[in-house]
């Protein structure tokens, strides 16, 4: 399934790569996920992201059960070929299964951390006891 440009891609030893998404706009980041050669394939082929999830050991359509898909805009690689950059639109402002914008949310001030960033709706609304 590999094709010339993915040849550039240094996949791990799971045949994994760490993706950053990216809000295309504002320049915040939203999460960190990882992809396989099929789920980087798809997304592109899909016109949006589509991520391997370990924990459920298959595809994830990003949005699949919440809604709260990432179209592309824009695909980058970095200097070391090891991470890839997506720049998506984050359709419903909702980036993370918590119902937040993005998965950043927890800051560390001192020894503590702290919760910021709003919940804008509820994941009970979203996942309809869903595994996320």
């Amino acid at each position: 399934m590999t094709t010339n440009w993915q040849e550039k891609i240094h996949w791990n030893s799971a045949g994994l790569v760490p993706v950053i998404a990216q809000d295309a706009v504002s320049g915040e980041v939203l999460m960190l996920a990882w992809m396989n050669q099929e789920s980087l394939t798809l997304s592109i082929s899909e016109g949006r992201a589509i991520y391997w999830s370990r924990s459920r050991n298959r595809l994830w359509r990003k949005g699949e059960e919440s809604g709260n898909v990432q179209k592309l805009v824009e695909v980058s690689l970095d200097c070391d070929g090891d991470t890839i950059l997506l720049k998506v639109e984050q359709i419903g402002g909702i980036a993370c299964h918590t119902g937040r914008k993005s998965c950043f949310f927890q800051k560390l001030e001192g020894e503590n951390w702290y919760e910021t960033g709003l919940v804008l709706k509820d994941p009970s609304e979203m996942y309809s006891g869903k595994s996320k």
